[in-house]
């Protein structure tokens, strides 16, 4: 359960604002802006991070409450830290995101949220950190996790999961063409040794990829330890479950954004967005069933994408894909609640 880390922050650390650029922010303030129109609105910041986009919205609208959600506690602290000087408008809770519809219910206008923003992936933050071994541009421990107290490790998984299973998340995660090449390089290393270090596994991949393709198409590693990423967070199945719970938790008219960083993810928003946009009512009646009409309007055509000016300036945001979309009435099943 949601855990409120609400504390007193002292004064923010030097270099705190600049540790995360908000991607798309101007796009999302325009999208969930015309909902923080009533006297006290509530913002879940579903993915806290380094609290950029919670800081945009606090500055822009003077009466605004902002929830902010993460399963990292270092980012709990520097996002504290760096939103102390907006008081009790802004509120910490550690939890995973798919926790958005119990933190509504407690801290949400007649338990529900005007707005919610999930800014997804892996957070400037624990890219930056070399000890938390996202990155494969460093060398470091194979932790990966986004929660360090909690779960198995990048280099837990490397070790105990079979060729096929290893595979499998290499294919399925990464969308790795070489996924068995690779799985079979792991297997094969860690006879050897263990794989406990980013950079045994970035040699792992480079070996087991063949030349011509480490040519071409970025850095060969970024699927790999994209997948494993994805596989120690169970990213995907939160999503999955996150997504609905969202627009469960906002009020109608509510408006929820989501900004994803590869395909995996937007598929995900975009068919539960595509869902809600559409009527249940069974086909070729001449009327709407009461209670299936759409419970969503589609606030963007397609996925905004960053301009070249924007990606230029914020390499993270390269390859963002931001959805959004309006409650339109109370949702009167359990879909979006399972």
């Amino acid at each position: 359960m949601a855990s409120n880390t609400t504390s007193k922050a002292g004064p923010p650390r030097a270099g705190c604002n600049a540790l995360h650029m908000p991607v798309l922010l101007e796009a999302c303030v325009n999208l969930l802006g015309p909902a923080l129109t009533a006297e006290a609105p509530v913002m879940i910041d579903a993915t806290l991070g380094m609290g950029g986009h919670s800081f945009a919205f606090l500055e822009r609208f003077a009466n605004l409450t902002v929830v902010g959600i993460d399963r990292d506690p270092e980012a709990i602290e520097l996002a504290g830290e760096r939103l102390a000087r907006f008081g009790k408008r802004f509120v910490a809770v550690r939890a995973t995101y798919d926790d958005v519809s119990d933190v509504a219910a407690e801290y949400g206008r007649a338990g529900r949220a005007d707005a919610v923003l999930m800014d997804l992936g892996v957070s400037s933050l624990q890219l930056d950190r070399d000890e938390r071994g996202f990155s494969y541009s460093r060398d470091a421990p194979l932790d990966m996790r986004m929660d360090r107290a909690r779960g198995r490790t990048a280099a837990d998984v490397l070790a105990g999961e079979p060729a096929g299973e290893l595979e499998r998340m290499l294919r399925e995660y990464g969308e790795e063409r070489f996924a068995a090449r690779i799985a079979s390089g792991i297997v094969r290393a860690r006879e050897r040794a263990p794989v406990v270090r980013t950079g045994q596994l970035a040699r792992i991949v480079r070996e087991s990829i063949p030349a011509p393709a480490r040519r071409s198409g970025g850095n060969p590693c970024k699927r790999t330890f994209q997948a494993l990423r994805i596989a120690v967070n169970d990213e995907l199945a939160v999503l999955e479950r996150a997504v609905p719970r969202a627009v469960e938790a906002i009020a109608v008219g509510g408006r929820i954004a989501v900004e994803s960083y590869h395909s995996l993810e937007d598929r995900i928003v975009k068919r539960e967005f595509a869902k809600g946009a559409a009527s249940s009512s069974p086909a070729g009646l001449p009327v709407e069933l009461e209670g299936h009409e759409p419970y969503l309007r589609l606030l963007t055509r397609g996925a905004v994408k960053a301009t070249a000016q924007e990606a230029a300036a914020n390499p993270r945001s390269a390859s963002v894909r931001l959805r959004a979309a309006e409650k339109l009435r109370t949702i009167t099943h359990n879909a979006t609640t399972s």
